[in-house]
């Protein structure tokens, strides 16, 4: 579509209210005689066009009775206002007063009437409504006005929002703004209430301080504020009946959120400075819910639960040191906590039953991937979560780092305006408005489902912690620290003046919360022992899975089978697919076998019918990454779209399987916080290529691998990472299977790299089994390719009915005659395979003996040590891979096999030490397969 208009940003973009009412009168001006408007309001009109109408009728008619009072030779003085109002919004903050230690420029330059040709004159002529759609009855003309907006975009509060899209949204927040909203009246109660806090907040961190000399603590001060904002929120929530408020932080201001929010008693918070045991602490009746791991974490990183007196469960997540990466955890904590997943179908969810706090640094929040990784989810269906309250806790230094060297933007909460999420900033130093703040914050994500941001700036009393000296690195900031009085101090000193309190009871405030805090510590005293720490795993754990009965009767997989391939007579699935996918009548039939695919949709289905939630994300996820899957059908006509396992009879549970985001950090993340808050649900991730995982390393790293030794975290997450040589080049052959088993200890996960598509529908079964059992862990698949559709690695019919998971399978045809057995082969996945391609039925390597180990740990050592003994004659345990030596599971295994072998050669068949994984030339990739497998069963 063709226009007369120029294609740059259109000035009218940015104009709403009264503003936009009266440009809309100037344009109907311009048509009838364009003469009688300023030369310059006339060629804008010409360039840019009309105006677009968002004003409601009953504003439009007001604003045209105002303009109707302006004479034609002021238009372009009136236009001129309209602008330096609209600057006043949208470039206010630049001139606000929100840096404590107002060590900050300055910028009024769009501020000033004069920047438009105004005089005090010019403006006192022009109507305050259309400035202002509702202005105070005390605000007279336009001058009035134009100093109304200064002092509200221009405060302790300042707002960005210009960037939003929808017009409804900005008139909203803009309406909210200009009512005087952010300037609160507090009532005396509320405001001794406030500096109760504040004492405690500050009292808290005096006094560790003061007791625990050199203990780090990450003190909060400097934005002790965040906890009153925290708290205020809570206390909104309550009223609301929020059911679960989930916050993640770093270790910045932990302790004091672990103490002031979640409650956790001053004794048990002084217990873990004074290495005392803390446990006799708890309070009695509950409230207060924590979780260890026998291994433990240092105090900064610990979480809690709370349970308030009016229901609602506070939840603050455990988190590494790795600042930003608890966001996307908490994220999917959240999505389950508002999930109902006990019905067929996809899961019911509602977004007020529960929400995120997530808690940034200033440094962190710009310079950390995943956070604009977590911000993408804000309107994702897969991982929405109906918003996040995300704070910036501001101390406008980063470790040493001042912010020219931590990034490129003005502010550290930039990256959130690419998301449409509207930025509030406030001045940590004024408690009354960062409770208008929270108050508007909450109500924000109430009405519009979306994420918001509150930029809390403050400052960092001591260094990154308090054994550092910041004066050494960053001095100029840090003489201006040394001089300003804590935010308690100034609140104090507000309510003296206003006679709320006297200055005798503020200081009785202070001297009452210091012996508060005394009396506990002594009290932890009394209690102090000698005692070493207990680090004993818990029996469930040490002594792992059971072996679980997985089969599914034959009639039922039948029926499960036809209803998965029974659609609607008026649902048109692509032919080319239908076909495919009607094939898999054909094993119920007696004709050819189970794929992995296919094995895997009927232990989904079996699992929902046992009541098990299923979630599965992934890229490409629901097709598959080798167009294998097909779990949710498209409607080749109506683009509609079928899920068959939401109609299979006799399911208990919600399926969804979603297509992620391209990314795989915050993905994985997102579902391991899914998984910790629904233990019930059968959580999995898919990497597209098993390669991929490395993006999310921290999260195997420091949750998956070690949340239950460290905080008692227990987590039954499936990762399905595509694995296995054939001749892809390095990026898309190795899941890196080696670094999983590097971190293998104390029954921590199971790693899988399986051969069998029985095998496979037998795991998933027994994972699911497993999930609310102690013994739960972790499941890694290091799942295949080229194998899904290979007919060795399919199943017949009755290897589902029947059994449970074998983590060894030994190689049929060979090993039958005992004693001329002289060399057993050890091998997994794909290369167990290609073997069996090469010995087919074993005839002619009577001498050898192929076992197939389908779980890499925990390690089937017993089951592997009766193969070898019963045959008498064997000299040589072969392991046998496809990955470089340094690589996949050879040196994890090489101790266990030397151990089974008692003196026996224990032989390693496989590529040399590589620093890259695979060839990048597929010829040279069959030439090295092929030598794998002749030396292997090459007789000696």
């Amino acid at each position: 579509m063709s226009s007369n208009y120029s294609d740059a940003k259109s000035p009218w973009s940015s104009i709403t209210g009264p503003n936009l009412g009266y440009v809309m009168e100037m344009y109907d001006i311009y048509q009838e005689s364009p003469e009688l408007l300023d030369p310059e309001f006339a060629e804008m009109f010409k360039q840019y066009g009309p105006p677009v109408e968002n004003s409601q009728p009953s504003a439009t008619q007001a604003i045209s009775e105002a303009a109707g009072t302006v004479e034609p030779n002021k238009f372009g003085k009136v236009l001129a206002a309209v602008q330096l109002a609209e600057a006043i919004r949208a470039h206010g903050h630049l001139a606000s007063d929100i840096y404590p230690l107002n060590d900050q420029p300055k910028d009024t330059s769009r501020l000033e009437p004069s920047a438009y040709g105004l005089t005090e004159q010019d403006l006192r002529e022009v109507p305050v409504s259309l400035l202002l759609s509702e202005a105070p009855s005390n605000i007279s003309n336009g001058l009035e006005a134009i100093a109304y907006l200064k002092s509200l975009y221009t405060d302790k509060v300042a707002f960005e929002f210009s960037h939003i899209v929808q017009p409804q949204e900005r008139s909203w927040i803009q309406a909210k703004i200009e009512a005087g909203e952010f300037k609160p009246s507090l009532d005396h109660e509320k405001k001794k209430e406030v500096l109760d806090l504040l004492t405690r907040v500050e009292g808290f961190e005096k006094f560790v301080h003061r007791t625990f000399v050199g203990q780090k603590r990450f003190s909060i001060e400097g934005v002790d504020t965040l906890v009153l904002l925290i708290d205020e929120l809570v206390r909104l929530s309550e009223e609301k009946g929020t059911e679960k408020i989930m916050i993640g932080m770093a270790h910045r201001g932990r302790l004091n959120v672990l103490t002031h929010i979640l409650h956790k008693p001053y004794e048990m918070m002084f217990a873990g400075f004074a290495h005392v045991g803390d446990e006799a602490f708890l309070p009695e009746d509950g409230s207060v819910q924590i979780t260890k791991g026998w291994f433990g974490d240092v105090k900064y990183h610990m979480g809690a639960a709370y349970t308030s007196p009016k229901g609602t469960n506070i939840k603050l997540a455990y988190n590494p040191s790795h600042l930003e990466i608890v966001s996307p955890v908490v994220a999917g904590q959240t999505r389950a906590a508002q999930e109902t997943t006990n019905q067929p179908g996809i899961a019911d969810i509602d977004s007020k039953k529960a929400y995120a706090i997530l808690v940034h640094g200033d440094a962190a929040f710009p310079g950390q991937g995943v956070v604009t990784e977590t911000l993408n989810y804000s309107r994702i269906r897969g991982f929405q979560t109906g918003g996040s309250i995300h704070v910036i806790a501001n101390n406008m230094i980063g470790f040493t780092t001042e912010q020219y060297d931590s990034r490129s933007t003005h502010y550290s909460s930039d990256p959130a305006k690419g998301f449409e999420v509207p930025v509030i900033h406030v001045n940590a130093d004024d408690p009354e408005a960062v409770i208008a703040v929270a108050r508007f914050a909450f109500e924000y994500r109430e009405k519009f489902g979306k994420d918001i941001l509150i930029d809390l700036i403050g400052y960092r009393r001591y260094g990154h912690n308090e054994m550092d000296e910041p004066l050494v690195t960053n001095p100029m900031m840090y003489h201006e620290v040394h001089k300003h009085d804590t935010v308690r101090a100034l609140y104090g000193q507000q309510l003296a003046a206003e006679k709320v309190l006297s200055e005798e009871d503020v200081k009785a405030l202070d001297a009452d919360t210091q012996k508060e805090m005394q009396e506990a510590y002594d009290h932890v005293k009394e209690n102090k022992t000698d005692d070493a720490p207990k680090m004993t795993m818990p029996e469930a754990v040490s002594k792992g899975y059971p072996e679980v009965p997985t089969g599914v009767e034959k009639n039922v997989l039948a029926k499960m089978n036809e209803e998965l391939l029974t659609w609607p007579s008026d649902f048109s699935v692509f032919s080319k697919l239908a076909r495919i996918l009607k094939r898999r009548e054909d094993p119920f039939n007696g004709k050819g076998k189970i794929d992995w695919a296919h094995a895997e949709t009927l232990a989904f289905g079996a699992i929902l019918q046992d009541g098990h939630p299923i979630r599965l994300t992934g890229q490409d996820a629901q097709r598959g990454t080798f167009a294998h899957r097909h779990l949710v059908l498209h409607d080749d006509k109506t683009g509609n779209e079928l899920i068959p396992l939401h109609h299979i009879s006799g399911a208990n549970a919600s399926f969804v399987v979603y297509n992620s985001p391209l990314t795989e950090s915050a993905v994985l993340g997102f579902e391991y916080g899914y998984n910790v808050e629904n233990e019930n649900a059968l959580v999995i991730w898919e990497a597209q290529y098993g390669d991929f995982a490395n993006m999310a390393q921290m999260m195997f790293d420091q949750f998956i691998s070690a949340g239950r030794s460290k905080w008692g975290q227990k987590s039954g997450l499936v990762m399905l990472l595509p694995h296995g040589y054939e001749g892809q080049g390095p990026e898309h052959s190795s899941a890196r299977l080696e670094r999983h088993l590097q971190m293998a200890a104390e029954n921590n996960w199971t790693v899988a790299n399986l051969s069998s598509a029985a095998n496979y529908f037998h795991i998933l079964r027994r994972q699911a089994k497993m999930l609310t059992e102690e013994a739960i862990r972790p499941l890694i698949i290091v799942s295949p390719k080229s194998l899904l559709r290979h007919p060795l690695v399919g199943a017949e019919v009755d290897d589902l009915t029947e059994g449970h998971f074998q983590t060894v399978i030994e190689q049929p045809g060979m090993g039958t005659k005992d004693k001329k057995v002289e060399r057993i082969l050890f091998a997994s996945g794909k290369m167990a395979i290609d073997l069996a391609e090469r010995v087919k039925d074993g005839k002619g390597y009577e001498w050898a003996h192929i076992v197939r180990v389908e779980q890499l740990y925990p390690f089937p050592a017993e089951k592997i040590q009766a193969i070898v003994d019963r045959y008498p004659n064997v000299k040589e345990l072969g392991w046998v891979q496809e990955e470089p030596q340094n690589m996949g599971s050879w040196t994890f295994a090489e101790p266990y096999l030397r151990e089974i072998a008692a003196g026996k050669d224990v032989s390693y068949y496989g590529r040399i030490k590589r620093q890259s994984p695979a060839e990048g030339d597929g010829e040279a990739h069959k030439a090295e397969q092929t030598r794998i497998i002749d030396a292997a069963l090459a007789k000696a």
